[in-house]
């Protein structure tokens, strides 16, 4: 087996990083909107059954706990084949007056880049990872901070959404976040230990399959693949089973605590540590790149605390049948 890489990381760091949270989140509830009635347009039923989780190829970090690759059995479930759009975040926030943490704490993580230039001097920006800054009013409907807008992306993923806000909308429309076990089940399409949900060459034939940093991290993004922020939902061919954008374009959360020791044996539907403060992401986003975060891998994982958000990372919601 190959030697493991150190554990460089292009992930937004955590909300406590530059800035404290300015006071206790106020308690939110609101009319669930249910599909229990069978609404399941945009998903995916997946029969589940048994499947090795995890890598141990050396592509990935010894410290995230992607291996030693196993068994784990699932039941049957549902998955959304695109990750949550800004149009459909729109539709709960107008039906529910929900706010997010970043609208509440009044500021999120965005990309220097993407900041002009008179911001992206003045915005304050986490020592490791001084690419990010934390801008005042980034929120999920003015992505790039003040005078920004969701022209043309509303099938985009939603994006500064944390682990609260995506649990709030799963809540509402009556579903859940998919446990990692799930997610990464869904991703891989079907395919046995592939590095991608289509194989393991990046881009079969030259062919661009997923939204990722092309070019050197972090000063120079080619876009060579079309985009060099978020893409569309159903941007580039789906899997296996039908799922879109299980690698690359945004980050997705998943309901799992973090952690990097896994149950022994072959478990059934695993859930994750009990205890913990952090969350998994899963699927690396468009500012992942090889030479410094090679986590645009199926089996690739990374975490952040749950009040934490920023400019790549959204989610996709799952559900048990008959609930």
């Amino acid at each position: 087996m190959a030697e493991d890489r150190a554990q460089p990381s292009c992930c937004a760091p955590g909300r406590g990083s530059i800035a404290p949270a300015t006071g206790a989140l106020p308690a939110y509830s609101a009319t669930r909107r249910s599909v229990a009635a069978g609404d399941v347009s945009g998903m995916i039923a997946l029969p589940g059954g048994e499947f090795l989780m995890g890598a141990e190829d050396g592509s990935g970090y010894s410290d995230d706990g992607e291996g030693p690759v196993r068994p784990v059995r699932l039941r049957p479930f549902l998955i959304d084949a695109c990750a949550v759009t800004n149009n459909e975040f729109e539709v709960f926030t107008e039906a529910t007056g929900y706010r997010t943490e970043a609208e509440r704490l009044e500021w999120s993580y965005v990309f220097a880049g993407f900041l002009p230039a008179a911001l992206r001097r003045s915005a304050p920006r986490p020592e490791r990872t001084p690419w990010w800054c934390g801008v005042a009013g980034a929120i999920w409907r003015h992505p790039e901070g003040p005078g920004s807008e969701l022209d043309g992306r509303g099938d985009h993923p939603v994006v500064h959404v944390s682990w609260n806000d995506a649990r709030a909308y799963c809540d509402w429309i009556g579903k859940r976040l998919p446990t990692e076990a799930e997610w990464e089940y869904a991703a891989r399409g079907g395919l046995v230990q592939a590095r991608y949900p289509w194989g393991d060459e990046l881009d079969p034939g030259g062919e661009y399959l997923c939204n990722i940093w092309r070019g050197s991290f972090p000063g120079k993004n080619t876009a060579a693949d079309g985009y060099r922020g978020t893409a569309p939902v159903n941007a580039f061919p789906p899997n296996g089973f039908g799922l879109y954008n299980t690698c690359g374009n945004v980050w997705e959360w998943c309901a799992d605590r973090w952690g990097t020791h896994h149950e022994a044996g072959t478990p059934v539907d695993p859930a994750g540590p009990r205890t913990g403060p952090n969350r998994v992401i899963r699927g690396g986003s468009h500012m992942c790149h090889d030479s410094y975060c090679f986590r645009y891998r199926v089996a690739a994982r990374s975490s952040n605390s749950p009040d934490s958000s920023a400019g790549h990372t959204g989610f996709r919601c799952a559900l048990t049948p008959g609930t």
